[in-house]
């Protein structure tokens, strides 16, 4: 294992994130799932995330401030211990990690362990594109587009609300938002706004996202995806969620993308309901383990 700053085989050290990206990314051509999921791969090229690198290359764990570690192993590497080693090493330094796809392999791991799974988060898909759906925008609310510059700190209030028990995107900041409006794929004209009309008072956004390719379909692409999709909780206004879904989507697919994929957690009834009526249907489950009762000593040890 490379050493790190902290000397325990942890490194910030973005002079790693060649090797760490070229595994994540013959992971993800094998498996069909990103073991490493789009915001992290960001701040390990920054430098930003701790790095445990296995020999060679041959598997990474990558930590994020207190967020569940995650880890990738190259499939040659595979049922010789190196995937327990960096689990248990990212459990003893994270509390808990991501199972993208919660595969076959992951959950031996998790098992031999005695890791359970504490969170279930989703991944969606539907095909593009979508036939009209006859939904018209509710009265005294328009559709628009976001404006940089503008619009910032209206989002950020509403989206703390409408994500308040989110563990990641409720904490979303204006730094955040500003290092996400820098990345390559930002495009303001897929980010929509329901505000009042008149007064522009902000209702609730869905901001979409296009991937260039797509580890789900065998590396094709492009495919989109809706990033963020949130409503004030005090918004008033009955079905602006799928108002809102079916902006994006038709904005998707006239752009030419064939698929369209989100992220919604396992446990969120209301909104799994409105992608259902979207006519999403669940393509993979993601996981965070957590040391179970007695599987700390395991994970530690």
């Amino acid at each position: 294992m490379t050493d790190g700053t902290d000397g325990t085989g942890w490194a910030r050290d973005a002079g790693l994130a060649d090797a760490v990206l070229a595994l994540a990314d013959r992971v993800a051509r094998a498996d069909g799932v990103d073991a490493i999921s789009g915001h992290v791969l960001d701040a390990v090229r920054t430098g930003a995330a701790a790095i445990r690198l296995g020999p060679g290359g041959s598997g990474c764990a990558v930590a994020m401030g207190g967020d569940p570690a995650e880890v990738a192993v190259d499939v040659a590497a595979r049922g010789r211990g190196l995937g327990t080693a960096l689990v248990r090493a990212a459990i003893d330094r994270q509390g808990a990690i991501w199972a993208y796809g919660d595969l076959p392999a992951a959950r031996a791991v998790a098992a031999r362990l005695g890791l359970v799974p504490t969170r279930v988060l989703l991944q969606m898909r539907r095909p593009l594109p979508v036939e009209p759906s006859g939904v018209a925008v509710p009265d005294g609310v328009r559709i628009r587009t976001f404006e940089p510059g503008r619009d910032e700190a209206a989002f950020l209030r509403v989206n703390a609300r409408a994500f308040a028990a989110h563990p990641e995107q409720g904490r979303l900041d204006l730094a955040g938002l500003n290092e996400e409006m820098s990345q390559d794929w930002f495009d303001p004209a897929g980010f929509f706004l329901a505000v009042t009309d008149p007064g522009d008072r902000l209702l609730g956004f869905h901001w979409t996202k296009v991937h260039p390719r797509d580890h789900g379909a065998g590396g094709a692409g492009p495919v989109g995806e809706i990033y963020v999709l949130g409503v004030d909780p005090d918004a008033g206004v009955r079905g602006l969620g799928g108002v809102l879904a079916d902006a994006g989507l038709r904005h998707l697919g006239a752009a030419g993308l064939t698929s369209v994929l989100l992220y919604v957690e396992g446990d969120n009834d209301r909104a799994l309901r409105l992608y259902r009526r979207s006519g999403f249907t669940v393509h993979l489950t993601n996981v965070v383990y957590r040391p179970g009762p007695g599987g700390t000593a395991a994970a530690t040890g």
